[in-house]
């Protein structure tokens, strides 16, 4: 009875330097392929956005929770100081409820003010923060008891009657950085000496010193990596068949 004929692989007798090739080519696939997966699993972080309607007026300080741990990381004061004639003056600021937090926003003459973002607008590490009170807004009423039919009132600052701007907020969660914005509609009327507000929203990123941008509710904010980006071409498929075919495939690379 004959013997079916067996099938063999004849090993290739490979010199040590194709050998030494091959090694350092399998190294480096391997190290492509590891920065390749690091790439392309980059820092999973999102927006967290709040809904809020909740009114600010005169004689009040409200807390904000940015990111609702319990710890209160800012705080809207609104004061009015009337005198006898009806008359008098009203003031709205944010302050950092935390040493460690900060406001977007700018000092004039020692007075430091709350910046009114536009919607879109950055907020990250190259801005500047105020580490104080700014004021937002201030309205002031000259009535005397010779003019209590004739008013003449202005308002004044960043906020003064303004609708759906942004506050740009720096806070400090467990040691790290964080960036937020806070919605607020702002009113202060002819005539009037007082300011009242609407805080209508919130917002924070999770990602530590990533910016966010001003009025962005969800999905990824700026700063996440662009893969196809990053330079790193993927490897040609008549590469990948030679190193799977391995000191075989070596014999017949160009160049052997």
């Amino acid at each position: 009875m004959k013997r079916s004929p067996r099938s063999s692989v004849i090993p290739a007798n490979l010199s040590e330097s194709i050998h030494r090739r091959l090694n350092s080519y399998v190294l480096a696939a391997g190290a492509a392929g590891a920065g390749a997966l690091a790439l392309a699993q980059p820092t999973e972080g999102k927006i967290v956005y709040t809904p809020a309607s909740e009114n600010i007026g005169p004689h009040s300080t409200i807390p904000l929770d940015l990111n609702h741990d319990g710890i209160v990381d800012f705080n809207f004061e609104d004061f009015r100081s009337p005198n006898s004639f009806g008359s008098g003056t009203g003031r709205l600021s944010v302050l950092p409820a935390q040493r460690t937090n900060g406001i977007r926003g700018h000092s004039v003459s020692g007075q430091a003010y709350a910046s009114a973002l536009l919607g879109g607008e950055r907020v990250g590490p190259k801005e500047h923060f105020l580490s104080r009170a700014g004021m937002m807004a201030t309205s002031r009423n000259n009535q005397g008891p010779a003019s209590r039919l004739r008013t003449s009132g202005v308002c004044t600052g960043p906020w003064a009657g303004v609708s759906n701007r942004y506050l740009g907020l720096k806070f400090v969660v467990e040691g790290k950085t964080h960036f937020g914005w806070a919605r607020v509609v702002v009113s202060c009327p002819y005539a009037s000496s007082a300011v009242t507000a609407t805080l209508a929203g919130y917002a924070y990123e999770t990602v530590p010193d990533r910016p966010i941008v001003a009025g962005k509710e969800a999905g990824p904010d700026v700063g996440e990596q662009d893969q196809s980006s990053t330079g790193l071409g993927a490897p040609q498929p008549a590469t990948l068949g030679r190193l799977a075919q391995g000191a075989q495939g070596l014999v017949t690379w160009p160049g052997n």
